[in-house]
């Protein structure tokens, strides 16, 4: 019978199946942060339960970090007894930890993916929403609740009804300034927030075949913004060379023998979707939210919509923006380049070869903040940080930063900020903030013109 990416994966991970109910799914690669394990831990401590599988657990600390001074204790009381609590229960328990400062400390699924800890064919799971990131690597990744970090670390499996399955495809040649962000952002505009609710997503098509693995983790990361459980793109020579050589990739011969592997990993001709979905390149422009949730967007070309419904004017009051208004133009204050979409070296170069001999304007504050250690160190190395300090942007120390205002990193009350992020909910960036979501492309031009540019004007 002809499967799809999905079902190769998830069938080769059911380890029992209830009669007429759930299955129990073994899962390869569990990631934890210093947010959402604490309660697991305590919850096995006081049942008396071992850790099962230390081994297969790796942990990071990322999401309440300061992104400034990281070589001082932490200032914030709850971030700091956080961080500690990540360390104690890491050493009592044998779990790889990247704390604050280590080499391949980042953001869990930047780290994770340039380690080569996230490989082909693998389930992975983390207290984490945007754990979808690593499907680009055709893995079943998901988020999971902090009940069900207890379940892994005690079994290293979940017991879960497997979701349907939903195909986007798209074909064609993307324009001149169109980047995956902007793909992603333009799929969940037309489809909506809840189009993928109860579906896993494999991405199809040349456009996301001609993608970097870059961008294809920023595509994946933003399939829970369209209400999926995971997104997934198909592995293939563009994965393989990502993966060979990272730090725990497998090496040699045993790499060889994985690819073999790898390489069946894919949707079989004749398998078939519960849902589907076309679209073509040529309609993708690059895109710019106006609203409270990501499917709240259009092309920077566009005005936004008419629509009436209490929820959607409730949205536009709080963005203070009107019906039929065009973003073009609009003054920003703050710019935010970083997350786990866009956080990694190639957003950094994509930024950086338009800022090049320009500078930011007057009125934005600018942060620029790499996923991890590793990326930090390739901007200083390949020369871009010398080109953001020369335009006034600020390159600051790895971690979740201005994405969730967890930490330092918040956007003022009543402001925008221009944002590479994935979510732009009420206060998402700090309370009363306003988040319009772009490319780092979009980012880049809104902090050196002080507004809100359409970039295919620059680039044509």
């Amino acid at each position: 019978m002809a499967k799809t990416l999905f079902d190769k994966v998830w069938d080769a991970h059911v380890v029992d199946t209830i009669k007429d109910g759930p299955q129990v799914l073994y899962i390869d690669q569990h990631l934890i942060h210093e947010v959402t394990s604490p309660q697991a831990f305590n919850e096995l401590e006081q049942r008396h339960i071992p850790i099962f599988r230390p081994n297969q657990i790796v942990a990071t600390a990322d999401h309440n970090t300061p992104t400034l001074n990281q070589h001082l204790p932490v200032k914030d009381l709850l971030s700091r007894n956080q961080l500690q609590q990540l360390s104690e229960n890491c050493k009592k328990n044998n779990i790889t930890l990247y704390q604050l400062g280590h080499k391949y400390n980042g953001i869990v699924h930047v780290m994770a993916p340039e380690l080569g800890i996230t490989q082909p064919g693998m389930t992975i799971v983390c207290g984490d929403s945007h754990t979808s990131t690593h499907g680009a690597f055709g893995t079943i990744a998901f988020g999971i609740g902090t009940s069900q970090v207890a379940q892994v670390f005690a079994s290293q499996c979940l017991l879960l009804t497997k979701p349907k399955s939903l195909r986007v495809t798209v074909n064609g040649q993307l324009k001149n300034g169109v980047l995956p962000k902007d793909v992603i952002l333009y799929i969940i505009a037309k489809l909506g927030t809840n189009a993928g609710t109860g579906y896993f997503c494999e991405y199809a098509g040349d456009v996301f075949e001609n993608m970097s693995m870059e961008g294809r983790m920023t595509v994946c990361n933003m399939s829970i913004e369209m209400g999926a459980r995971g997104g997934m793109i198909a592995p293939d020579q563009t994965t393989f060379d990502y993966v060979k050589g990272r730090e725990f990739a497998p090496k040699g011969e045993a790499f060889d023998k994985k690819v073999a592997y790898w390489k069946t990993l894919s949707t079989d001709e004749g398998a078939t979707f519960d849902k589907e979905y076309f679209f073509d390149a040529e309609d993708i422009e690059p895109m710019v939210t106006y609203g409270t949730n990501p499917g709240m967007g259009i092309k920077v070309s566009e005005n936004i919509p008419s629509v009436n419904d209490a929820s959607f004017e409730k949205s536009l009051e709080y963005m203070n923006f009107k019906k039929g208004e065009s973003l073009i133009n609009k003054p920003i204050n703050y710019v935010f380049i970083g997350s786990c979409t866009n956080s990694r070296i190639e957003d950094f170069r994509v930024a950086a070869n338009y800022i090049k001999g320009k500078h930011k304007a007057e009125n934005v504050t600018a942060w620029l903040v790499p996923g991890s250690k590793q990326v930090e160190a390739q901007i200083i190395q390949e020369g871009l940080k010398d080109i953001f300090d020369a335009a006034g942007f600020e390159l600051r120390q790895p971690g979740c930063s201005a994405c969730l205002a967890m930490n330092d990193d918040k956007i003022p009350q009543g402001e925008y900020c221009v944002s590479t992020s994935n979510r732009n909910f009420e206060g998402r960036q700090g309370q009363g903030s306003r988040t319009i979501l772009a490319s780092p492309l979009v980012a880049a031009a809104t902090a050196v013109e002080g507004k809100i540019v359409d970039i295919t004007k620059q680039l044509n």
